[in-house]
């Protein structure tokens, strides 16, 4: 295995772990996420948002890790992605200077995120080591 490979193998790892382990947790722990974003009060039909969100994450980081449709996953997860930012974590909204920075985290996180799964479905050529697709 080259150090190419390797390192491919690693980066789909930990990319694909976020969401699968986020896709998990909205599906695991639909009520309570639900509240949440009743709580931020921007999503209609909170349950059914958590839902299909979960779904759309357990795809698209299923979908990188196994190299089956990329392009597909990653688009998947460009749209979780920039809606979410924006909607949920719309630091600018918060007065509470602690609130402020954590929601800033999480803004600036999933657009860097949304960038690096943007770049996926960019390059769908890409070689895609140890893959079912």
């Amino acid at each position: 295995m080259t150090l190419q490979v390797a390192a491919q193998l690693v980066a789909r790892l930990l990319l694909s772990w976020l969401f699968l382990q986020s896709g998990y947790g909205h599906l695991t722990q639909v009520k309570p996420m639900a509240g949440y974003v009743k709580a931020v009060g921007k999503v209609p039909m909170a349950e059914a948002a958590v839902v299909v969100t979960g779904l759309m994450l357990l795809a698209g980081g299923l979908s990188i890790l196994l190299g089956y449709h990329p392009r597909v996953g990653a688009i998947l997860l460009f749209l979780f992605l920039v809606p979410v930012a924006f909607t949920m974590h719309a630091f600018w909204h918060e007065t509470d200077p602690m609130q402020r920075a954590g929601q800033r985290a999480h803004f600036w996180k999933n657009l860097a995120l949304a960038g690096a799964v943007l770049w996926i479905a960019a390059n769908p050529a890409w070689p895609w080591a140890w893959s079912i697709g």
